[in-house]
């Protein structure tokens, strides 16, 4: 069964009037979901709060110490609208952004429990606030913690699978993700993304560092009338043929919807269509290397209509038997 991660608690995670990483992302998507009859109350998982251990396994201690701090200074000095960011960086926060991105990052650890657990075959973890921008001692990007590094992590160290697969299709290079596994060759990261564009990372050439050489692809994608067919072939081909080589035990994809040619932000030209297309091949890596063990975490996609449609995209894939 496919499974969907969701709680109303992320929608209290404010981001001040007018901010396109809002609390309506998430109810676009929700509504959609059940509209379609996907999620209902038998395959709904409710996330619980990830530890202070766990958001350790990827980022440093004074770092989460300090998203602890800054945003119970929100409530001392009376600005709770979301309108002020991190000093990491351009992530916004209120009182309650602290508790829900340990959920959003508990979400995740929740879905890899279910699937390990017998109880789901993958699972779609509609959480936020994202993660896949969240350094190991910074936040960026509307992300707080980098959930999809932190589900890698769990993986291993409390199942004992040694490879992982983190694909990110985002409009937006994972640079958080990236920076914490760059060196470690047990975690694989596969990025296509609009580039140059934020956060400015992401070349063709960076592929990983010391033993992890090579298990980093990046895909740099210009914006424009081509970017669609160059994001399809890299998931259809590029990616498949590294994974005959990398064996993986375990999927993560980040699922941003903002690479959709009528998003707010990005400006390339995937279809609704396409995002079914860009899963399949995912799907199919998870099935045939991993018993179809497979996380989709909820990254960027800026215009509810959108989000809405390509979310019920994804999920119908996802179900396919």
């Amino acid at each position: 069964m496919t499974c969907i991660v969701a709680d109303e608690m992320y929608t209290l995670h404010l981001t001040g009037w007018g901010h396109p990483e809002a609390p309506t992302r998430y109810r676009a998507i929700i509504t959609a979901l059940e509209d379609a009859g996907l999620k209902t109350d038998e395959n709904t998982l409710t996330p619980r709060k990830a530890t202070k251990d766990e958001i350790l396994l990827c980022h440093q201690e004074e770092y989460y110490d300090l998203v602890r701090t800054e945003c119970a200074l929100t409530q001392e000095i009376g600005i709770t609208d979301g309108s002020l960011m991190l000093s990491t960086g351009d992530a916004n926060i209120c009182p309650e952004s602290f508790e829900v991105a340990l959920f959003a990052s508990g979400g995740v650890l929740t879905a890899i429990d279910a699937i390990m657990a017998g109880k789901a075959r993958n699972v779609f973890a509609v959480v936020r606030p994202p993660g896949h921008h969240a350094c190991r001692g910074a936040g960026m990007g509307f992300c707080i913690f980098n959930n999809v590094a932190i589900g890698a992590r769990y993986v291993q160290q409390r199942y004992g699978l040694e490879k992982v697969l983190i694909a990110d299709w985002d409009v937006h290079h994972g640079n958080g993700t990236q920076d914490i596994f760059n060196d470690d060759p047990s975690v694989y990261y596969f990025s296509t993304h609009q580039y140059p564009f934020y956060p400015g990372t992401g070349a063709a050439e960076d592929s990983g560092s010391g033993q992890a050489k090579g298990t980093v692809i990046n895909v740099p994608i210009p914006a424009g009338s081509s970017s669609r067919e160059r994001i399809l072939e890299a998931f259809s081909s590029t990616l498949p043929k590294a994974m005959q080589q990398f064996l993986p035990d375990f999927v993560l994809i980040s699922t941003g919807f903002d690479a959709h040619h009528d998003d707010l932000i990005g400006s390339c030209n995937l279809t609704t269509e396409d995002f079914s297309t860009l899963t399949s091949s995912v799907k199919e890596i998870a099935d045939t290397f991993c018993q179809g063990r497979l996380v989709s975490v909820l990254e960027g996609g800026y215009n509810l209509d959108v989000l809405a449609k390509a979310s019920v995209a994804h999920v119908m894939v996802l179900c396919a038997i």
